[in-house]
């Protein structure tokens, strides 16, 4: 790459980063129990049955820290709560605690104040093992489904409750994932119909955190299913990162990158004071939403909530537990956790650019850091213009340059799920990632167009003669189909 382009891209991020004057980027046992009596997790309201939950960090790399930091809090929330390693399934790909840019070497914080969550983490499903597969098959508790891992899985009892908790990149009805291919919604979905026509859970919690994780539920998640789940996001938006370099409050001036994502550390630092054998689910709901939304401010994103929302009223006591140092704590209504009027947060998709120019700024002048943190922003922007473009030529190549734009932008009422056919959904994007490359954790914002471009009746052939003529090469860095794998 020239001089000048290197140049121009590096133009073009500072320009993105400094919008409206500021300085910032607005841019996861081995026997069932199937009858009361089990003790294991004692309490007043919660005689029977046995706690079970799954928690999945789906990204690798030192940008997105916050996801695996977000998963080894919610994993400590829950040891401190009472359940037991048995009944927790790790995902994560664990390559950010002994990571070469982490400031402390085997340690995670998920704030800037907070104490090593990493510590004692299971770690079930690691590196290649974090795939779509093995996270469904833990979910139904099918081990003969497994590839590696612990073969830890949701082995669980008619009695028995689970939570799901899910952070991530996500885009119109995607979750992202560390290897090929991504979650899709219906599949999710499907795997969720299966668990409750198995008869093995009493009632089931999913906390969501992802860009347009609303779209992951919407229209899709029936009533009567004994699911209750939230999100960080509405179907049309992005959800946030928090404790981000430059940003209040920050991280310790060593780090250069977010710690955390705001729904998740909500919720999170919700449970770590309050006495959650009194506080519903419902409550914190309602804190949740409003410290992520920030009080409406572009800096935030709108919770929601599907399914059957009469489980609301259950205390999450009967879902995470609670920890014991918390008994005397009197629940009321007022966010103790509200953020001040100084607090920002990153759109999640900007967040591995702003890693990359914390580290080109801090980076000694002429240093081979300096030098390879400036060839990151520029991959990150190339690729990101890359497929801007190519999703805009397709538009324009299938439905003409004035309608094109619209068309791929359009979205649906609220209600309706994503695309009425998901075979071609994922048939459309295998097409794109063939011609012009893997959309990647920034792409899956553009899954939206080509669910359009499905509800439109375009075909494979169509789509692909269309992709070739926007895309003459693929793109051969690291984010390419050619070494990641397909989408879908």
């Amino acid at each position: 790459m020239t001089r000048f382009s290197t140049d121009v891209l590096l133009l073009l991020l500072v320009t993105s980063i400094a919008v409206d004057g500021r300085d910032m980027i607005r841019l996861p046992s081995e026997t069932s129990r199937f009858f009361s009596g089990d003790d294991s997790n004692d309490g007043d309201d919660d005689s029977v049955g046995t706690r079970w939950a799954v928690l999945l960090a789906g990204s690798s790399g030192y940008w997105n820290y916050r996801h695996q930091a977000d998963v080894c809090h919610a994993y400590q929330l829950l040891k401190k709560g009472g359940l037991k390693d048995e009944n927790i399934v790790v995902f994560m790909y664990d390559d950010i605690a002994f990571n070469e840019e982490n400031p402390r070497p085997g340690v995670i914080i998920n704030s800037p104040h907070g104490s090593d969550v990493y510590s004692g983490v299971p770690k079930d499903y690691i590196g290649d093992d974090v795939t779509v597969n093995n996270f469904f098959a833990v979910i139904l508790g099918n081990k003969t489904a497994l590839t590696g891992g612990s073969g830890k899985v949701v082995d669980s009892g008619p009695n028995d409750h689970i939570f799901i908790y899910y952070t991530d990149h996500g885009g119109p009805g995607v979750l992202g994932m560390p290897t090929s291919p991504y979650i899709y919604a219906d599949n999710l979905i499907d795997v969720l119909k299966k668990k409750h026509a198995s008869g093995t859970y009493k009632s089931l919690v999913f906390y969501l955190e992802a860009c347009e994780s609303g779209s992951i539920f919407e229209g899709l998640l029936p009533e009567g299913l004994n699911i209750y789940a939230t999100t960080a996001s509405n179907a049309e938006e992005s959800s946030w990162g928090t404790y981000c370099p430059g940003e209040y409050p920050s991280p310790p001036v060593e780090y250069e990158t977010c710690l955390g994502d705001l729904y998740s550390v909500a919720w999170m630092e919700d449970c770590d004071i309050h006495n959650l054998r009194t506080e519903t689910l419902r409550q914190q709901y309602e804190l949740v939403k409003d410290r992520t939304s920030n009080d409406n401010s572009a800096y935030g994103s709108h919770v929601m909530q599907y399914g059957d929302l009469g489980l609301s009223v259950d205390h999450i006591f009967l879902y995470m537990g609670t920890n014991p140092a918390n008994d005397n704590y009197t629940f009321v209504d007022d966010n103790v956790l509200r953020p001040s009027s100084r607090s920002k947060a990153v759109n999640q998709r900007d967040a591995d650019l702003l890693h990359f120019w914390h580290k080109f700024q801090k980076a000694r002048e002429g240093s081979p850091r300096k030098l390879k943190a400036q060839k990151e922003l520029v991959e990150a922007m190339s690729h990101r213009m890359h497929i801007d473009n190519s999703m805009n030529m397709i538009g324009k190549l299938l439905f003409g340059i004035e309608k094109g734009s619209e068309l791929l932008q359009t979205v649906r009422p609220a209600g309706q799920p994503l695309v009425d056919d998901w075979d071609c959904l994922k048939t459309l994007v295998r097409t794109y990632e063939t011609h012009c490359g893997s959309l990647s954790q920034y792409g899956m914002k553009h899954m939206r167009s080509i669910a359009n471009i499905c509800n439109a009746g375009i075909q494979k052939d169509q789509m692909a003669e269309a992709s070739a003529q926007a895309c003459i090469t693929i793109p051969s860095s690291h984010r390419s189909s050619l070494q990641k794998g397909f989408s879908a």
